[in-house]
Order: structure tokens, then sequence, then C-alpha cells
């Protein structure tokens, strides 16, 4: 086969919090993946494609998957020698790579899909009672697929799941065909936009799927056990106003269509994926704790899954405009101000230790609460110095411009200062991002 060759991509470091997830030496375009789940047994056949380009001389390259049988590897249609090991499957074609040069590697594999263990406990394929889901974040993707497993790496995918025909498969994206088969039905989404491999999702189970809102506004679908059709759409009922009033702050929402899933289980935190959030059952009931998950979770198609970060070490970015985004909602349908969320906020990281860096948090602290609550004070203190209609011109603008890229710290204070009229920042990110005292909001 004949190598296309496209300009070599500049070869990227690896992760600070992950340096053995991903090969930063190469780059995904697409993943191609046909998955047949048993739920079962728990059994999960795949063959993954995934179309790339080599940044540098590739005697060979590494993918992350986690412990499946291997049946073949081919790259570019032959057959390659691999090991597979601790979570590496390490692949060595027939022929080296020349720099830039597009090629294509396909695993076929079977196993027993587990999460993989973490600090933070399991991460990625999880069985349920009844069916199964995917929450990744942050290194749980080759729990169920071979992947360059870092943020950065952001690929469009085609998903194609088989399973018994009872049940109901959701994936972010849009859905293509369902066929049913004697007594399995294949469902097939494409995602079209630039996904990171965490933000890729699955749910299996036996799913309602009811309209929250249909064209010409965002198509918005809530998949939920039949007992609880009711109970969702009052408490989701107001999100397609929460989903109008974010496009009007933080512009156009970035995907084609937005999926809400309910487990049929309890989950400790909800789980937002690439035009997809997973929440539980316990996060239904009302209330504001229940809809501020909501806001958080739809505010991330913008923060954290349009816009990514390029390494972890970002995560604030992610979180603090999530968070923000809550006490946007609270104060935009009466609730309590923005202000007033950041004050007894402050109060609360007052009493607590003050030894987080936000700005790199560091591996141990990146999903610490004092990070989201700190990440959303941050924001605020913008706001107070920038004033409202530069503020609101900034966080649009963060959003519109880096739709579908990649971003880090030093690209939001640049980006930030172009509205402040002259005023420096320099002191305010210093003081938010880099000390762990609390400073005073309006500094």
């Amino acid at each position: 086969m004949t190598h296309q060759h496209a300009p070599a991509a500049p070869t990227a470091a690896p992760d600070p919090y992950f340096p053995n997830s991903g090969d930063p030496r190469y780059k995904v375009h697409r993943y191609e993946l046909a998955l047949d789940y048993r739920p079962g047994p728990n059994r999960l056949g795949g063959t993954a494609r995934l179309s790339a380009v080599a940044g540098t001389a590739l005697p060979e390259f590494a993918l992350d998957l986690a412990d499946f049988r291997i049946g073949r590897v081919l790259v570019d249609g032959k057959a390659a020698r691999y090991t597979h090991r601790a979570g590496k499957l390490r692949v060595r074609p027939a022929k080296a790579l020349a720099a830039g040069a597009a090629f294509t590697v396909e695993v076929h594999y079977t196993g027993n899909p587990r999460p993989v263990r973490s600090p933070w406990g399991g991460l990625g394929w999880e069985e349920l009672t009844d069916g199964a889901l995917v929450a990744s974040q942050p290194v749980g993707a080759p729990s169920w697929f071979p992947c360059n497993d870092r943020p950065a790496d952001k690929a469009t995918y085609q998903i194609a799941v088989t399973t018994p025909s009872p049940y109901t498969v959701v994936v972010g994206g849009r859905p293509l065909t369902r066929t049913p088969r004697a007594s399995s039905t294949t469902w097939v989404y494409e995602q079209s936009a630039p996904t990171s491999t965490y933000l890729v999702t699955v749910s299996i189970g036996h799913y309602l799927p009811v309209a929250l809102a249909e064209r010409p506004a965002v198509r918005q679908t809530g998949y939920v056990p039949a007992g609880l059709a009711a109970e969702f759409a009052a408490d989701f009922g107001r999100q397609p106003q929460m989903m109008a009033y974010f496009e009007e702050i933080f512009g156009p929402y970035p995907f084609g269509e937005y999926a809400v899933v309910v487990a049929d289980e309890e989950l400790d935190v909800p789980v937002e994926a690439q035009g997809v959030a997973t929440f539980g059952t316990n996060h239904l009931g009302g209330g504001w704790e229940n809809e501020r998950l909501i806001a958080h979770e739809l505010a991330h198609q913008w923060f954290g899954n349009s816009v990514s970060i390029a390494d972890w070490s970002h995560i604030w970015l992610n979180e603090g405009l999530a968070k923000y985004a809550e006490w946007l909602w609270s104060e935009h349908t009466g609730g309590p101000s923005a202000a007033a969320h950041a004050a007894a906020a402050r109060a609360l990281l007052a009493r607590l230790p003050q030894d987080l860096r936000l700005g790199d948090p560091g591996r141990k602290l990146m999903f610490d609460d004092r990070l989201y609550q700190r990440g959303g004070l941050t924001v605020h203190a913008l706001r107070v110095t920038l004033g409202e209609a530069p503020f609101f011109r900034m966080l649009k603008d963060w959003a519109t411009l880096n739709r579908h890229g990649s971003v880090t710290t030093a690209d939001f204070t640049a980006h930030a200062q172009r509205y402040a009229q002259g005023l420096a920042l320099g002191g305010l990110f210093e003081a938010w991002l880099w000390h762990g005292t609390l400073p005073p909001v309006s500094a």
C-alpha cells in the first residue's frame, strides 16, 4: 500500500500526570469500532480500526489496551508483530513508518471488560446489574478499546454495537442505523466532532427514550428506565431552557445532539461524555443539588469536551468553568446570584487547607472538591475585574474561537488579557492559579 504523506505533526510530550498513557509520536484522526457485547457473561468482542499519522519515524508504536486476548494486529492491511502487557499494545509494522506517513492499524480482540484500577476507583467499562456503561475520565478508555489515550489526541468516531435485541444502546453522536437480526440488534453511531478518548461513551440497558427538545432547537433526548420516565421529564424539564441560555452566553452548542442517560443504578457522580451525560437514579428528585449537576454536565459540552485540555494539568479549565456555569444558571433563574455562590465557596475554602495550586494541582488533587470551588471563584474574580460586558464577551469568544480544539492555562490567561482594557491581569492569575493562599475575590 502506498503511504500518503501529510506534514509531520510536531511530537508532543507525554502527559505530566499520566506519562504512561498514550504515545505522543503519532496522532489518530479516526476510530472505527465494531463491538459485540453480551451482558450476561459480560463478554466483548471488538474490531478497532484506527487511521493515524506518524509525527516522527516509527519503527514501532504503542496503543493503550487493557487485558484482552488479541486475535490479530494489522498495519496498512499487513500482519504486524506485537507485544501486549501492562496495558500497552506495542506494535511493530513489517516496515517502519516514515515521519508524516498516514497509516491504519486494525486490532481484533475479545475478553471480559472491566474497569481500569485507579486512585479514584474503577474507570471505563462498568458492568451494571443488567447492562453496562462507560465512564472513562481520566484514563479508562483502554478498558474497552485500543486507543492513543491522550486528551489532546482528538479524533472522529464511528461505533457499531451489537447486543441482544431487548437492550437499547446509547453512544455519543448521531444515530445512523439500527439493524435487528434474529435475536440481536446492531446500533451504529457517528461522532463527527473531534473527541478525546476519555469522552467516548457507551450505555447499554433497558431504556425508554424521552424527547426533551426537538429541532429546530438542539435535539435533546433522555434514555431512562421505564418506571422513571415521568420523574425524569419533571426533573429535566428545564434543560431545554438551560441549553438556550448557555447558547446565548457560551455560543452555539458545539455538537449535533445531546443525550442524557439515567442508568438503572445509583452512581457516585454524573459523568460527562461527548454529547452525552450519564446520571444515576439518585440524581433524580429535583432540588438545587440535582439541578446544578444538570447545568454542570451540560456546560462541560463547551468547556472540557469541545474546548479540551492539552493535558491533565489544566483540568481547572474544565471544572472551574463548569462550576461557574452552575452559578450563572442559578443567577439567571432567580436563585442566589453568582456573587452569593462565590462568597459561599470562598467561606468554605477558607476553612480548608490552602495548599492547592489551581494551575497545576498534581495528580493527587486533580478531582479534589477544592479545585472545582476555587476554579469557579477564579472565574468570578475575573468577572469582577473585567466587568460584565467584557467578561461575557471573553467567555463566549473562548468557547467559539477554540471550538473542537485543545488549550492550556497559558492560552486562557492570554485570551482573558485581551479583554482587560489596559488592565494587567498577571497579578490576579498569579494569586488565584499559582499560590495556595486564598486571595480576596476583588483581587
